[in-house]
């Protein structure tokens, strides 16, 4: 049984899509400026959507509301659950619009801080406890990367990517949309969370 784990935390490493200089990329196409910037490129032949915002936030107040998970169904209003499998691995199910089929993924994260810089980065994972949720489509190339950089002792620019795919019975000609919608999302109910 410790050689079926392990082996799959190797082939998660292995195989996991790494969006760690998701800054430093080139040739981002713009979707949108405001309220939240957002744009796409394509990297290693996935979608990466970018949602960037300044958070008027001390960067450890933004940083402990991304880390805790456990209340992404409170934050995140299209996250329907979270259960943790592991100590730093988590399984989210996703809420998508009708008439698209939700979605899921397991994913495992680290975080990394150093002096006014802040990351969290995920990727998808196999995790023996994980189970999959009838008419639940599963992002298996699930990725994204939580970015924090402290402009000030009140104010944090917050990045964050992830790939864009959905899969299933999501048409193609509706991902610049979707991910308008994903980026822009997330960073005004993460802005709100912080606000109560």
């Amino acid at each position: 049984m410790r050689i079926i784990i392990l082996l799959i935390i190797i082939q998660s490493y292995v195989l996991a899509l790494d969006l760690d200089g998701v800054n430093t990329w080139n040739n981002w196409k713009s979707l949108q400026d405001q309220p939240v910037k957002i744009d796409w490129l394509e990297y290693e032949g996935y979608p990466i959507s970018r949602a960037e915002k300044i958070i008027e936030k001390d960067i450890d107040k933004v940083a402990e509301m991304i880390q805790n998970i456990d209340l992404y169904p409170t934050i995140f209003k299209r996250v329907t659950e979270t259960r943790r499998l592991d100590s730093n691995v988590v399984h989210v199910v996703l809420d998508m619009p009708f008439p698209f089929a939700g979605r899921d993924y397991v994913i495992q994260y680290s975080i990394e801080k150093d002096k006014g810089l802040w990351t969290f980065s995920f990727h998808s994972v196999s995790h023996p406890n994980d189970t999959l949720k009838p008419g639940i489509v599963r992002l298996d190339n699930a990725a994204g990367i939580w970015i924090l950089k402290s402009i000030s002792t009140s104010k944090t620019m917050v990045t964050y990517a992830w790939n864009g795919e959905l899969l299933g019975n999501f048409p193609d000609f509706g991902l610049n949309k979707a991910w308008i919608t994903q980026g822009t999302e997330v960073l005004n109910w993460l802005e709100e969370a912080l606000s109560i």
